[in-house]
């Protein structure tokens, strides 16, 4: 009898596989070198694999459709729950293919090489803004502990860290003034890159035309463009609009029973990256709406008035991944309310 599903528990050098009929019945388990993997699968009929979300899955996404198999990329937390007894690269092989089987199951949106490239360009970029950022914290701290205080924000720090250095009054030692100076000098390095990474990005927004389209929406620009192309795709993977915001982790947390509905804040699942950007964009929409007298303005207004500025954000938010997933399916031009 053909294997009709195929789990595939990945690793670095060792693959477990667990195939299955039509029925859910165990044609196949057994245990693979990474040379052995790709030739075992080109000796079976075309069936469907599935593959948990990790380092590596939508390269063997990419291998095993060169094969003429259809590839499913299922989310760890969505697998955990058919795991049997403990947990080995056996029972997580079964539980693979059992969670795919299911009806109403959600799989993750494949990506090619190009949405790749695009979103190792903004995690590149992110981890140098976050080593910036600590950079600056921790100069903040050693001044502070010799009784230099400086503003929160990095530009703040721009400004006063060299005036701080070459003043002499200020009790600094030799030592202290040197070790600061060096790590201002390193925050100049950083900043450098983090603009090389800011015009690459830039150039792939310029030769995207989908990109650009996305970015005519209120409060999304050339980052969340790009972010949204690298993480989504064209959003085929998505029912609605709905659904891509959920994705994002742009709707309430439900923590219901019965009659009792009980919403709390966001859910916060999906790609914290673009989740992030869209809601920066959002801020920036809602603290400028103030005094306009446009539709979307007038809509944002009233909702800060009576849900507070924070809700506001995440709805505008939403309401952008709303909009996106529809230009993305519909190939639909942004419109703006009158």
């Amino acid at each position: 009898m053909a294997i009709a599903f195929m789990g595939i528990d990945l690793a670095k050098s060792v693959f477990q596989l667990h195939g299955a009929d039509h029925e859910g019945r165990m044609l196949i388990s057994k245990r693979l070198r990474r040379d052995q993997l790709l030739p075992e699968l080109a000796k079976l009929q075309p069936c469907v694999i599935g593959i948990e979300a990790c380092t590596g899955a939508f390269f063997w996404q990419r291998q095993f459709e060169k094969l003429g198999h259809t590839v499913r990329i299922i989310a760890p937390q969505y697998v955990k729950p058919f795991v049997k007894h403990q947990k080995n690269d056996r029972n997580d092989a079964e539980a693979i293919c059992t969670a795919m089987c299911q009806p109403n199951m959600k799989f993750v949106p494949p990506k090619n090489e190009e949405q790749q490239d695009i979103q190792a360009l903004h995690r590149a970029r992110t981890r140098l803004v976050n080593h910036r950022t600590a950079l600056v914290s921790q100069m903040r701290g050693l001044l502070l502990d010799r009784g230099v205080a400086i503003g929160v924000s990095i530009s703040r720090a721009r400004r006063a860290i060299p005036m701080i250095i070459a003043d002499l009054t200020n009790g600094l030692t030799g030592m202290t003034r040197e070790i600061i100076a060096e790590l201002y000098e390193f925050l100049g390095q950083i900043d450098v890159r983090i603009k090389t990474f800011d015009r690459r990005i830039e150039a792939v927004f310029r030769s995207n035309s989908t990109c650009q389209h996305i970015a005519r929406i209120c409060g999304v620009g050339p980052k969340t463009a790009t972010a949204v192309i690298a993480a989504v795709g064209d959003g085929a993977e998505f029912k609605n609009g709905r659904h891509l915001a959920a994705w994002m982790g742009l709707v309430p947390r439900q923590h219901s029973s019965g009659n009792r509905q009980i919403l709390m804040g966001i859910s916060k699942r999906g790609d914290q990256h673009l989740r992030t950007l869209l809601v920066h964009g959002a801020r920036s929409v809602v603290r400028v709406a103030a005094g306009k007298t446009d539709a979307l303005s007038r809509w944002i207004n009233a909702l800060r008035e009576r849900r507070g500025i924070n809700r506001t954000i995440v709805a505008v938010a939403n309401k952008n991944a709303r909009i996106i997933w529809v230009m993305l399916r519909k190939d639909m031009e942004f419109q703006p309310a009158t």
